[in-house]
């Protein structure tokens, strides 16, 4: 008699995957870059694809002038002095609350003091305070998407007479006002000590910004391939005209 062979039940919890070691398997030629063989998520293409279009379009003015942000030395003496002025979390404002709500119970006398001097950020509300030029110092990031959004506060801070400044990253705007990202923010007021510094940080950029305006188209760069036919063809052109101007002589 023969024994009937086991079967062995495959376990649904651990899935075999037999590598591959067939050309374009688990085991990769070594040395060689394959990135551009890798299908990147569509984030990641639609960002590289909208990098590649900025360079070849021609971008007019209002929007090339998004281009032209503060270096690292600027950009970390204006954050010094934006984190001094960050609003409460929610956290503190509820413990202030609190406090208050305590001390009103047990029949104390609540402290009423003005607020401090603290970062206005939201779009409209920054225009609001531009127009009543109550902004000393606005701050705008230079990835607004869309860029539309704040494609006039530029303008509007020149004709207000109000110093701005473009700086790179939404998101670290965003830091400061304990959100994702931020499209804009000001300063109304600041304390004794940091006067001088808003006083020299307006001026340079008045004259950097406000002073400064962009009138040159950016863009209009083509790829490597393109520049290289174009050079070619020049090439080939040069050639012939100076056949032809010693054919004349």
């Amino acid at each position: 008699m023969k024994k009937a062979k086991k079967t062995t039940v495959a376990n649904p919890l651990f899935i075999s995957r037999p590598k591959s070691f067939r050309v374009g398997g688990d085991i990769r030629p070594h040395g060689r870059d394959l990135s551009r063989y890798v299908r990147w998520p569509r984030y990641v293409r639609i960002q590289r694809q909208k990098k590649v279009l900025l360079q070849r379009l021609k971008v007019p003015p209002s929007i090339n002038q998004f281009k032209r942000t503060l270096d690292k030395n600027q950009a970390s003496e204006l954050f010094k002095l934006l984190v001094k002025y960050q609003p409460e979390t929610k956290d503190a404002k509820q413990n202030r609350l609190e406090d208050a709500a305590k001390a009103t119970a047990a029949g104390e006398a609540t402290p009423t003091s003005p607020p401090p001097p603290t970062l206005k950020y939201g779009l409209k509300h920054v225009t609001t305070l531009i127009e009543q030029k109550k902004a000393k110092l606005v701050v705008i990031p230079h990835d607004v998407d869309p860029i539309e959004l704040v494609l006039w506060v530029p303008a509007l801070c020149r004709k207000m007479g109000i110093p701005f400044a473009i700086v790179k990253g939404k998101s670290r705007l965003g830091t400061l006002t304990h959100k994702k990202t931020c499209s804009a923010i000001c300063l109304t007021t600041v304390n004794k000590e940091d006067e001088n510094k808003l006083s020299t940080l307006s001026e340079n950029f008045k004259a950097q910004f406000n002073d400064n305006v962009e009138r040159k188209w950016g863009g209009g760069l083509m790829g490597l391939k393109t520049q290289a036919k174009l050079d070619k063809r020049a090439k080939i052109i040069a050639a012939e005209n100076a056949k032809k101007a010693a054919a004349k002589l």
